[in-house]
């Protein structure tokens, strides 16, 4: 599977050009979360707390997301919410105090929260048109945007540009991958001929894919807003290596990602599910147990590995359920699933100041066990 743009139809390209966009948003965060913690000069618990805002924009903005694609369609809510994240990583890197920061922190849930389940919904559209597997690859897409954006701000921190000068750069480059989306984002959405509810609630095993997602994006969450931390704390990282933990972890999953239909062919999703969550514990550990900055990152390589395609074979097998409507079930379980990579960091944030930053990575460590140990009982009740 090829993610190039070049010979791909429109909806294709800007699908890949808007998961790219939402992975660069993120991943160029990550390395300014330690410089506003700085800035602010406040500890891990407030900035946990600070991370529940975006918690909470996203928890409100993600249920009714289905409702307004199935009203206005994807491209008008994805244009929508993705120009607003265009504004995010300046305002960000400029709120100066607490209650400038909330906030902006909030809206940035907004967005980021309607983003998500707007560009995932197309992806599933753009897929069944298809008629072909294109959602590893469109996930890839996100890695790539991960590392493209956290390396970026990284190494133009590591130069001495200042946070907001780094961030507009970064925000321009967004603004023009929008333009390159628009074409291809499509002016519908499929409800399947009904009027969704506002809000949707999950049950049976549409809600046992959603907790999955949940720990699997909990785990990504944390090292996205906490890897730079735990790499400064728990190893004594300078600034410019720690920044690049997220880095280490995304390269591998995107490989993981662009690999993924292919692996799962050959395997079968039951099996590449259970071996990449135990690929994933094994990661954490090696990570927490080391004593060396440079092999903290590796394990952080081998987290990135195994959590590549959780996400997208249980996007998948949610598809495939038939205890609710597919566009329910799906909008349901990205619900549950993103309020893992956005609130979730918020409650490491709490762990690491009630005991420290090394257990509430161990937590995440449990996170992956448990998907290893639950996925056969999921995949017998699809």
């Amino acid at each position: 599977m090829t993610i190039a743009f070049t010979g791909a139809s429109p909806q294709r390209i800007g699908t890949r050009a808007i998961f790219a966009l939402g992975g660069i948003v993120l991943g160029a965060w990550a390395p300014l979360i330690p410089v506003a913690k700085i800035r602010l000069g406040i500890d891990e618990g407030t900035l946990g707390l600070l991370l529940l805002c975006m918690g909470v924009g996203s928890i409100v903005a993600m249920p009714m997301t289905a409702f307004l694609t199935s009203r206005y369609g994807c491209r008008q809510v994805i244009s929508a919410s993705a120009s607003g994240l265009c504004l995010m990583l300046p305002l960000l890197a400029t709120a100066g105090t607490l209650w400038t920061m909330m906030p902006a922190l909030l809206l940035f849930g907004v967005v980021m929260g309607c983003t998500s389940v707007a560009m995932n919904l197309q992806a599933v559209l753009v897929e069944r048109q298809e008629g072909v597997a294109l959602m590893s690859g469109f996930h890839a897409m996100f890695s790539l945007g991960g590392i493209i954006g956290s390396a970026t701000i990284a190494m133009l921190l590591a130069q001495g540009v200042q946070p907001l000068h780094a961030a507009v750069i970064v925000s321009v480059a967004m603004a023009g991958l929008l333009l390159l989306a628009r074409p291809g984002l499509l002016p519908f959405a499929d409800n399947g001929g009904e009027r969704p509810p506002a809000f949707i609630v999950p049950r049976g095993v549409v809600l046992a894919i959603g907790v999955l997602s949940l720990l699997a994006m909990l785990a990504e969450g944390g090292v996205l807003d906490w890897g730079a931390l735990f790499m400064i704390e728990a190893h004594d990282a300078d600034l410019g290596l720690a920044g690049f933990a997220y880095t280490a972890f995304a390269i591998t999953m995107t490989a993981g990602r662009l690999l993924g239909d292919r692996l799962r062919t050959a395997i079968g999703d039951l099996r590449l599910l259970i071996g990449s969550a135990m690929l994933a514990t094994l990661g954490f550990l090696v990570s927490l147990l080391v004593t060396s900055p440079l092999m903290a990152l590796a394990g952080f390589l081998l987290v990135g590995a195994g959590i590549s395609n959780i996400a997208p074979i249980l996007f998948t097998l949610t598809g495939r359920t038939r205890r609710m409507p597919a566009n329910l079930a799906v909008a349901s379980v990205l619900t549950v699933g993103y309020v893992g990579i956005i609130a979730g960091p918020a409650a490491i944030g709490l762990i690491a100041h009630a005991t420290s930053l090394q257990t509430a990575f161990f937590t995440l460590c449990a996170a992956m066990v448990v998907i290893a140990l639950s996925s056969r009982a999921i995949f017998t009740r699809v």
